[in-house]
């Protein structure tokens, strides 16, 4: 007999960059795994996590994520060292790599993490190829967004 645990989320879902969407256009997204340490995942487990600012360099043809904070239980072991922003390694195939090394090399693109997640046992990372924004895009999506809910409510009442 299975047992039923109650879980605090039952998306799967860990982290959010929110603010990747309000800064970057998204366009091709990605899924990738992190190569992780025994501390990390009871952290995330208990969700100590900040993927708020972190982004993706392509070293050597290896992928790395940086700036992603994982903030290390209080209860870690003495004889474990624990960097919270160490640069962790990012598990993708060859032929993303490629992909995203040219975008990026050649159309000017920015790798960004949006989201952080389990999938069965594993924790993916989102990423996703991206361009900047400057601030009259930002006020465009701004006045998108609020003539949308507009929309929204007008439909609600008539009907």
């Amino acid at each position: 007999m299975k047992k039923n645990k109650a879980n605090k989320n039952t998306t799967g879902t860990i982290a959010q960059n929110k603010k990747a969407r309000h800064d970057y256009f998204l366009e091709d997204k990605f899924e990738a795994g992190i190569q992780l340490q025994g501390w990390e995942i009871k952290s995330i487990r208990s969700g100590k996590v900040n993927i708020s600012d972190c982004y993706v360099i392509i070293q050597n043809a290896e992928a790395y994520l940086v700036g992603c904070r994982i903030s290390p239980l209080n209860q870690a072991s003495t004889h474990v060292v624990c960097e919270p922003e160490r640069a962790r390694k990012l598990l993708l195939k060859k032929r993303e790599l490629d992909r995203l090394m040219g975008a990026r090399d050649r159309q000017g693109y920015s790798i960004v993490a949006t989201a952080m997640y389990w999938k069965k046992c594993w924790v993916k990372l989102e990423i996703n190829l991206a361009k900047g924004k400057h601030e009259r895009d930002k006020r465009d999506s701004l006045k998108d967004q609020d003539w949308q809910r507009q929309k929204e409510r007008m439909m609600k009442h008539s009907v």
